[in-house]
């Protein structure tokens, strides 16, 4: 009988160590699978934001590079602006010494004409005086003999008519200074308008070079800010992998740690069913234990039915016009008198009049030789039709430094596109404020 408790007891334990163990294992190991898939959804989220990070940063880049190039063209704007300025300048002052020498010519005529028209008026007086001219009579009536007559005759003939050529020739070469003059002024003005319009171009290019400036500095700071939690991102990312990797380990030691239970427990369930068996043969002997060798031997594959834990595995028309210039917005810059070879256009430099004459060319539209196109060409280039009947494509005016001194090609909606000295090729408001105050009402359709 005590036999029969002892295998008993035994079976008994070998059985619940078996249940008892297994859970245990598979519970730790189920919560760290629990957390590296945590860990795992974690790092996708991480790498999602690094790469987000990245995309930003391959933006701001490429943002970047164009507004280096944007302030390079800006700078070979200005610097061709601030030369055609200085010429300017030298050209005015050149032109002022010879308006103040052509005055002076004038003068030193106007004053010898006059003292020549005092002679001609004494000699009229004294020929209305005496009937005649007294020193041409005096001249005629000296003469010694016929022949002497008829020589003194012809000289003082070829006097009077010198007298009259001299007078006519005086009288010409004062209208030809004169009409020099109204030139040279003339000249003088429009260089005056020129100088005027590029000391405002000049302000607002450097204006502009300063607001540029600073959205560089901008992207630079998103830039620096973007890397700096990338960077963050990545460490990050970095603890999450070496957290999993930990997990990783700990979850495959505590698989290993089960396994070896497990077969440490199978191991104890043979022996103890080998050490059953041989106690219920020496007992077989005896009739009054056969029964209970007999129930041992029931009891005993019950029990180590148990051992084993259960195990689940886891589971060009002329239309076009008005936008075929879009491509040069924030890709130009202005220069006064710009866009007249292929090299500025190359470039994006143009002014207004020349942009105008550019985009036409696009759509197969010839607005005359493009070195002497000028916004007084182009006012002329077309039908003057009225403001009130404006259709995109057609050309507006402004009178800025001067009467119709820009150009631009309307796009609807109360909006022009135009190389702007403060903006290069841009899209401006002409229904209110600067643009506004500036359009003079002139429409010409192409």
């Amino acid at each position: 009988m005590k036999k029969k408790m002892l295998l008993l007891n035994t079976t008994v334990l070998l059985g619940l160590g078996g249940v008892l163990s297994t859970p245990a294992y598979a519970s730790t190991i189920q919560d760290m699978e629990s957390q590296k898939s945590q860990i795992q959804n974690q790092r996708q989220d991480v790498q999602s934001n690094i790469k987000a990070a990245s995309d930003e940063l391959t933006r701001l880049q490429a943002e970047q590079d164009q507004m280096k190039a944007q302030l390079e063209r800006l700078t070979l704007a200005e610097e061709e602006n601030n030369k055609k300025a200085q010429k300017t300048e030298a050209d005015i002052k050149e032109t002022s010494k010879q308006v103040e020498q052509l005055q002076k010519e004038i003068k030193l005529l106007q004053e010898k004409l006059e003292k020549r028209n005092d002679i001609l008026k004494d000699r009229a007086r004294s020929l209305q005086e005496s009937g005649g001219n007294v020193e041409y009579l005096q001249v005629l009536l000296g003469s010694s003999s016929f022949s002497d007559f008829v020589d003194r005759a012809l000289a003082v003939s070829t006097i009077v008519d010198a007298d009259r050529g001299i007078l006519k020739e005086t009288k010409n070469l004062q209208d030809e200074l004169k009409t020099k003059q109204a030139d040279v002024k003339s000249k003088l003005a429009s260089l005056e308008d020129m100088k005027a319009e590029l000391d405002e171009m000049t302000v607002q290019l450097a204006a502009q070079k300063k607001q540029k400036d600073a959205l560089a500095k901008e992207l630079k700071d998103k830039e620096a800010k973007n890397e700096e939690l990338k960077a963050s991102l990545q460490a990050k990312d970095s603890s999450l992998a070496n957290e999993q990797s930990t997990l990783e380990k700990n979850i495959k030691d505590q698989k290993a740690a089960e396994e070896a239970a497990r077969k440490a427990a199978e191991q104890a369930a043979e022996e103890a069913a080998k050490k059953a068996a041989e106690q219920a043969q020496k007992a077989a002997a005896a009739p009054a234990e056969k029964a209970d060798s007999s129930s041992a031997k029931a009891e005993a594959p019950k029990a180590s039915s148990n051992d084993v834990a259960p195990t689940s595995a886891p589971a060009p028309k002329a239309s076009n016009v008005v936008t075929v210039g879009n491509r040069w917005i924030g890709n130009s810059a202005y220069v006064f008198g710009g866009g007249r070879s292929q090299s500025d256009i190359n470039h994006g430099l143009f002014d207004c009049s020349s942009f105008v004459h550019w985009a036409y060319a696009q759509v197969g539209v010839n607005l005359g030789p493009l070195g002497s196109v000028s916004t007084e060409t182009l006012k002329h280039a077309g039908t003057q039709v009225s403001s009130s009947q404006m259709q995109p494509g057609d050309l507006v005016f402004f009178d800025t430094y001067k009467k119709d001194g820009h150009v631009g090609i309307y796009v609807g909606g109360g909006k022009f596109i135009g190389a702007q000295s403060s903006t290069g090729v841009a899209i401006a408001n002409m229904s209110s404020g600067y643009w506004k105050q500036k359009f003079n009402g002139r429409v010409v359709r192409i």
